[in-house]
Order: C-alpha cells, then sequence, then structure tokens
C-alpha cells in the first residue's frame, strides 16, 4: 500500500440498515484498532509450567474513535439518536486503496467541544457488535 493521506479515510453509516451508506462526518483525525483477546488454558502439567493459550478462540474487535466536525445537521441529528437510543447499525470505514471494513457497530462515546473563538468539534468511539468483513480496493 502507498502512503495514504489521512483525509481520505472516510466513515459511513447505513443509519436504516438498508444497504445504503452515507459519509457522516468531516474526520481530522481517526484511529482503527483491531483486538483479540487470549484464552488460557494453561494447566499442572504443562511444559515446565509455560503459559499455555487455545488458538482461534479468543474474541476479536475493532474500534474506531473520531474527530472533527459535523458534515451536516442531518449527519450530526443521525449519530446523535444513535447515541441516545444505543442503536447498533452498519458502519463502512473506507480506506482508499486498501479497502473497505463493514459490519455492526455501537456508537459508545460522543463527546462535543469548542473554544469560544472556533467550531463546535466532536469525538466519537464506535465498537464492533458482530463479524467484520474487509473487502480489498
Amino acid at each position: 500500500m502507498a502512503v495514504q493521506a489521512g483525509k481520505d479515510l472516510l466513515l459511513k453509516l447505513d443509519e436504516t440498515a438498508t444497504g445504503s451508506f452515507v459519509t457522516v462526518a468531516g474526520l481530522r483525525s481517526r484511529r482503527l484498532a483491531f483486538s483479540t483477546g487470549a484464552v488460557d488454558v494453561t494447566h499442572a502439567d504443562s511444559p515446565d509450567r509455560w503459559r499455555e493459550l487455545l488458538a482461534g478462540a479468543a474474541a476479536k474487535r475493532l474500534s474506531v474513535s473520531g474527530a472533527g466536525v459535523f458534515k451536516d445537521a442531518p449527519s450530526d441529528a443521525a449519530v446523535r439518536r444513535l447515541f441516545f437510543e444505543a442503536l447498533i447499525r452498519p458502519w463502512q470505514i473506507v480506506l482508499p486503496d486498501f479497502g473497505t471494513l463493514e459490519g455492526p457497530f455501537q456508537l459508545v462515546s460522543l463527546d462535543y467541544a469548542g473554544d469560544h473563538e472556533g467550531e463546535i468539534s466532536w469525538d466519537m468511539g464506535l465498537e464492533s457488535a458482530g463479524a467484520i468483513t474487509f473487502t480489498a480496493a
């Protein structure tokens, strides 16, 4: 993958879960974090008492965070509704020239901030709530 501009990463929401995704925000910073746990199966007869892990058994998760300004009033309203109603909806994370991650997410944090001489900005956090697919570009 060639060097990419951070501004090109897109966060899209399918508010109605009908397969229609729209970009919801002007992201100024973004972060994707893939993680998994470990299932410890160490027992009294483990070789030299070294920890043993069970392959393929841990839960996977994708955390997405972003900060910026909302694109427009409808996208701001859609994101607020998802948060206050604790809804899980399909989201897409588009990484140009790399691919698209898609799956159900829950909006787990939503913060607003503003300076006296500046615009209102926000921070949001999404947590995967099911299987995530990857489609290469």
